[in-house]
């Protein structure tokens, strides 16, 4: 049975290496008609990141307008990459205050570096906001932003969105991603 077993994980890894050699060494797919690889429903570029810089690249190019002096990818990357250190790896410690929640985010390194430029600049932006009000404070491993329900009914949504649900509320992302990468308007760092 063991060897049954064996056997079997071999010719699966084999087949697997098989499978993906071709798909590793042909990266850049010459000949390939990518639209049709889209129309075939796919649509995601592998990674979130990498796909938001695609989507700002597509328009940048579709626009004969872009003035390319002020266009600026790196700094776009640099605030996905805080995204990603915030979302993924920050401690995020949440306590019932009356009538709100309060949140203490903290790291260290890269991690509290992202904290206090993206968890301070989105509470100052989001601070008066439909269903709450949040006040931010910078401290020395990241920050701590206090959220209080403008109505007793909006308390549970404030709990059960918790701090990013609520800095993920609308779409301002996407325009800030466009303010960074383009280097207009008030959102551009």
């Amino acid at each position: 049975m063991r060897i049954v077993a064996v056997t079997a994980v071999a010719l699966l890894v084999g087949a697997m290496g098989a499978f993906a050699q071709p798909l590793m060494t042909d990266h850049a797919m010459a000949g390939v008609d990518h639209t049709a690889m889209v129309g075939r429903g796919l649509t995601q570029p592998g990674q979130s990141a990498f796909g938001a810089i695609q989507e700002v690249v597509e328009r940048l190019e579709a626009d004969p307008d872009t003035d390319w002096s002020h266009v600026n990818i790196s700094a776009l990357r640099e605030h996905l990459i805080d995204m990603d250190e915030v979302t993924l790896h920050a401690a995020i410690q949440e306590q019932p205050v009356p009538n709100g929640t309060r949140y203490i985010v903290s790291e260290e390194g890269r991690t509290r570096d992202a904290i206090q430029r993206m968890v301070i600049g989105h509470a100052q932006s989001m601070g008066d906001a439909e269903h709450w009000t949040m006040t931010e404070a910078r401290n020395d491993s990241g920050a701590v932003v206090t959220v209080i329900a403008k109505q007793p009914s909006d308390l549970p949504r404030i709990r059960a969105l918790g701090l990013l649900g609520m800095t993920s509320d609308g779409v301002h992302h996407q325009v800030h991603h466009w303010f960074l990468a383009t280097g207009e308007g008030p959102m551009a760092h």
